[in-house]
């Protein structure tokens, strides 16, 4: 019994700093000059060359690279996607919105699963799944004729990356999330060296970069290791503590004040995303996973 307590707070407490870290990204992306793709660039250089040392440590790089197969490259190349767009919404819309729209990728996967694998969600997850999507268009309605829209449309469609891959998890758990993760970032470094001059990034703002691959290798191993001890449904809670977060910090460092439409689009996205992780009352039957909004096992490196 004590190891099981002990698996279980040890889940919590790495899900709780992946979710930490994984807030900081709003911060670091505000907080240097260099331009999107030499952000992409470098962090993603970063994050691949620390993932990669990490499964090598752990003497797991050869076996995933064995077993990777055309449904890895399918993952690979929806985060190389979906990190295109990742850097470039904070640069050009408030961290609040980019992550209060992105709260809802669960919900969107879950939708996503209804349509492409038939998984029949739950009642309660096709409301909080329309209530999700009213708050985002709350957010969005608030950027109309201001330049964070192309920002609020980078991070929609980043949720829409991020909801695919859940969906290709859930249906190909075998897939191992770590590789599929470095080789997205991997990807996008030609892309990156053609788009940005990536060699004259500021001398002062490399460390920040590089630091900014390794908090995200590290937020994605502790989120991969953290799942692995706690059931999805509670993973998906925890790992929510990263949308209130973002703004606050936000707030604190960057004084950045989020707008009406962004708190009362936010408050209806983060009550659709915690509503459905209750359990029903007095129900006896056993649960079935598509009553549950899908848990991510990767983020965007």
């Amino acid at each position: 019994m004590s190891l099981n307590i002990s698996q279980r707070m040890a889940g919590i407490l790495l899900i709780a700093v992946s979710a930490a870290v994984f807030s900081s990204a709003g911060i670091f992306t505000r907080s240097v000059t260099a331009a999107a793709w030499v952000i992409i660039f470098w962090r993603g250089l970063a994050a691949a060359g620390f993932t990669l040392a990490y499964l090598g440590l752990r003497g797991q790089l050869a076996g995933e690279a064995r077993v990777f197969d055309r449904r890895a490259w399918l993952i690979a190349v929806m985060g190389a996607a979906g990190s295109a767009a990742f850097i470039p919404a904070f640069k050009l819309s408030s961290v609040a919105n980019v992550a209060l729209i992105y709260a809802a990728a669960p919900l969107a996967a879950a939708g996503l699963a209804w349509l492409v694998l038939r998984e029949a969600p739950a009642r309660r997850v096709l409301l909080a799944s329309a209530a999700a999507l009213a708050g985002v268009g709350i957010i969005v309605s608030g950027s109309l004729g201001q330049g964070s829209l192309a920002g609020d449309a980078l991070a929609l469609f980043m949720t829409l990356m991020m909801a695919g891959i859940m969906t290709a998890y859930r249906k190909w758990p075998d897939v191992p999330a770590a590789l599929p993760n470095a080789v997205s970032s991997l990807l996008l470094l030609p892309a990156a060296a053609l788009m940005a001059p990536v060699a004259e990034v500021p001398a002062g703002e490399l460390p920040v970069l590089v630091l900014f691959g390794l908090v995200f290798a590290v937020a994605s191993v502790t989120l991969c290791e953290g799942a692995r001890r706690l059931p999805a449904a509670e993973t998906a809670l925890l790992s929510a503590l990263e949308t209130p977060l973002a703004p606050l910090l936000a707030f604190l460092i960057l004084a950045e004040r989020p707008g009406l439409t962004t708190v009362l689009g936010g408050a209806v996205i983060l009550t659709a995303v915690l509503w459905p992780q209750k359990p029903p009352v007095r129900s006896r039957r056993p649960e079935n996973p598509a009553d549950q909004p899908i848990a991510c096992p990767s983020r965007f490196p």
